[in-house]
């Protein structure tokens, strides 16, 4: 009989992060969660920027917590939320705190590139739908701004990248971040020559492309001496696994064969297929579809969809006025609220910023000739009921593009937590929805690194042991309610 075996993996989101050890034992995975914290935007003169010292303070406090197992740690790896990146002089240390993917600073910034690259060529190089939170937007704001910050800098790395690296000592870019950036080109493998050449910028600030489930090294003797000797630690290796949550939570997708799409919904909801090879199209382009990359070199052909930050910025703003909620009481509310009388389009822009949530909903439903929401009920409804038509649409677009249809969606992410929000998509998409595992992104950052450790043989053999590790539960569109032409209908309110 195997012993088991151990693995650490630091699991950073825009809203919260956490540390998990994951227990790989007779074929069966399981997690206990060691430490979890918030993350925090901080405001500096006008901008949003990410708080590094606090996210590495609470990765330390839960190596901490780890090393009080006793147990054999034989990896760790840090993921997070893409797009956002850290610059760094030649020693590894960051300049600054690094700004965060919603700030404003880019609003101007496509039109500025395009001047220069049209976005069909844009796309054509990188496969990555127009979003103005995208890295070559932010590149692009900061050369016009002031082009010596980035010459100044001797290179950069995307956030969880640069976690690795400071538990490591080794800098490099893991492939599944590096492609969301917009400056990655999923045909060659490589940063994008072109997008670097069209931004003025040196390759040298460019640094190293691995694959997924590359062992880095063990762990620094920076991190504390006391930590490093620790009896659990002494072994560690440090692992880019998927280093982007989503390609991590595509990963652990209890699925097989090729007729099943997925949902990875959180803070972002991203509804997509694995492909083996990217598909960069006019037609894609048009429907705002990306390619990114995942575990073994897959693509990940999704849409990125502004998912739960709409209620949770809702939820913030009830909680300033006086009103607070859990996730659990806000879904009674819309269960108990019926069915929705509004609904806004996820894509319209004011959806993606920070601000009066509640009040940008209202704006939107009088603009479109729609009853605003009242209660946080009828909130809650309308988001609710917007997402799953929005999923709806996305998926017969997704259909559409690799030219066959899906008989299941498979949910992944706290957003799979929501029955109210799993039937409405099964009701949405007139497909059977599978829920579960709600901890996908840890869990595939997990089991990648097994993998990269040779613990298991092979990303099937990896969905293999989720489906044996973790329940399951399947919602069956209800019948009775109005059919896909009358859905389509009313998602005309969500084209852009």
């Amino acid at each position: 009989m195997m012993s088991a075996t151990y693995y650490l993996a630091v699991d950073l989101g825009a809203e919260s992060g956490r540390v998990m050890l994951g227990t790989l034992e007779e074929g069966r995975v399981s997690l206990e969660d060691l430490h979890r914290f918030p993350n925090r935007v901080l405001t500096m003169n006008g901008h949003l920027h990410w708080d590094l010292a606090h996210l590495e303070k609470e990765i330390f406090a839960g190596l901490e917590k780890a090393a009080r197992r006793n147990v054999p740690i034989s990896g760790i790896s840090a993921d997070s939320w893409g797009v956002d990146y850290v610059l760094l002089d030649a020693k590894g240390k960051a300049l600054g705190q690094p700004y965060c993917y919603r700030d404003a600073r880019t609003a101007d910034s496509p039109a500025r590139l395009f001047k220069k690259l049209p976005f069909a060529e844009i796309y054509q190089e990188t496969g990555i739908q127009f979003m103005t939170i995208n890295t070559v937007y932010h590149f692009e704001a900061q050369q016009h701004e002031d082009p010596t910050v980035l010459s100044g800098a001797d290179h950069f790395l995307p956030t969880a990248d640069y976690f690795n690296a400071r538990l490591s000592g080794v800098e490099a870019a893991e492939q599944s971040l590096a492609s969301t950036t917009q400056l990655y080109n999923p045909k060659t493998r490589a940063w994008s020559d072109k997008l670097i050449s069209t931004l003025g910028l040196g390759k040298s600030l460019f640094p190293k492309i691995v694959p997924s489930g590359t062992v880095l090294g063990p762990l620094r003797e920076p991190i504390g001496a006391q930590l490093k000797s620790h009896p659990s630690l002494a072994q560690t290796q440090v692992i880019a696994t998927c280093s982007h949550d989503t390609g991590a939570a595509v990963a652990a997708v209890p699925a097989t064969g090729n007729n099943w799409a997925y949902l990875s919904s959180g803070t972002w909801s991203l509804l997509g297929a694995e492909l083996p090879e990217p598909i960069v199209t006019d037609a894609a382009r048009e429907a705002g579809f990306t390619n990114e990359v995942g575990l073994g070199g897959t693509i990940r052909f999704l849409k990125n969809i502004a998912g739960l930050w709409v209620l949770q910025e809702c939820r913030r703003a009830w909680e300033a006025a006086g009103q607070s909620f859990t996730y659990e009481e806000l879904t009674r509310l819309a269960v108990e609220n019926g069915p929705a009388h509004a609904h806004i389009s996820l894509r319209d822009a004011r959806f993606l910023s920070p601000g009066d949530m509640p009040d940008k909903i209202s704006t939107f439903c009088r603009e479109t000739a729609q009853p605003a929401p009242a209660t946080p009920g009828q909130f809650v409804r309308t988001i609710l009921e917007s997402l799953a038509l929005t999923y709806a649409q996305t998926l017969r677009q997704l259909e559409s593009l690799v030219g066959h249809k899906f008989e299941k969606l498979h949910i992944v992410g706290g957003g799979s937590r929501s029955h109210l929000l799993n039937q409405l998509a099964a009701d949405a998409t007139r497909l059977p929805v599978i829920t579960g595992p709600v901890e996908a992104t840890a869990i595939g950052n997990i089991l990648i690194q097994a993998l990269a450790l040779g613990h298991l043989e092979s990303s099937g053999h990896l969905r293999r042991i989720v489906e044996n590790s973790f329940p399951t539960q399947t919602f069956l569109p209800r019948p009775g309610l109005p059919d896909e032409t009358r859905f389509r209908k009313k998602l005309q309110l969500h084209k852009s």
